[in-house]
């Protein structure tokens, strides 16, 4: 019989040992990977521009999604992680990728403990700080 479960279900991942079971939720993995991005320098934020009005939102009621723009792929011992993020400017865009890359493969292998096979980044935005700015004088303005 064919797997019917949709992709966006979360299946918690099951680690079996002499002692017990641990389950980890695909939610979880998520998590941790996009705690570990935000800890990069260079990182303004994550999730593409739909995602960050959320966040916005989110923030204004002191809530936080850690797992905004992260997607992972979880199978018996091993992920796949994608992740969205703005970056700095002007951090090299290249380093700001691979210490993203390299932060969230650490992070995974060590709390989870589940070998990652691949992390994809994608740069969606530049921040220019100027920009806040601006946009705060031109309030104040009005």
């Amino acid at each position: 019989m064919a797997n019917t479960t949709p992709a966006s279900v979360s299946t918690p991942t099951n680690l079996q040992t002499a002692l017990g079971k641990t389950v980890i939720n695909d939610g979880v993995v998520a998590k941790v990977a996009g705690i570990a991005a935000r800890e990069v320098a260079g990182v303004f934020a994550l999730g593409g521009g739909a995602a960050r009005a959320l966040g916005a939102i989110r923030g204004a009621m002191n809530s936080t999604d850690l797992s905004q723009g992260i997607s992972v792929e979880v199978g018996e011992t091993q992920v796949a992680v994608d992740v969205t993020i703005v970056a700095e400017y002007p951090a090299p865009l290249q380093q700001v990728a691979d210490g993203v890359r390299a932060s969230i493969i650490s992070a995974v292998e060590t709390l989870v403990g589940m070998q990652v096979t691949e992390v994809n980044v994608n740069i969606v935005d530049v921040h220019i700080a100027s920009d806040d700015d601006e946009a705060e004088a031109e309030a104040r303005v009005l």
